[in-house]
């Protein structure tokens, strides 16, 4: 499973810019293993985010993600000292949730 999510934050205008690097594997089952057997499938295939009650972002992510997704998304409605949460799940059913103060 993957570690800890890199989330900044911050807002400008009204508008907040989040920026996440995910950190996880993101197995394309393409690729062979040194025995030469194919390599499992594992990949990230749900983004959330929310502010508050409200979700921000709703993504679904394939194969042809890279490995460690960085995703940067805009939304409006936020505030200084605002939380925003990133949870992702993937084909093997686990699942990461993260956290960051908007600046």
């Amino acid at each position: 499973m993957g570690g800890p999510m890199k989330i900044r934050a911050s807002v400008k205008d009204g508008v907040t810019e989040v920026k996440v690097l995910m950190q996880h594997e993101m197995e394309t089952g393409l690729r062979k293993d040194e025995a030469g057997k194919p390599v499992p499938v594992w990949i990230i295939t749900e983004v959330t985010a929310r502010h508050k009650d409200r979700v921000v972002l709703a993504a679904q992510f394939g194969a042809a993600v890279s490995k460690n997704p960085y995703l940067v998304f805009h939304f409006k409605g936020a505030v200084k000292g605002d939380k925003v949460s990133v949870t992702w799940v993937d084909n093997r059913g686990d699942s990461r949730s993260d956290e960051a103060e908007i600046s």
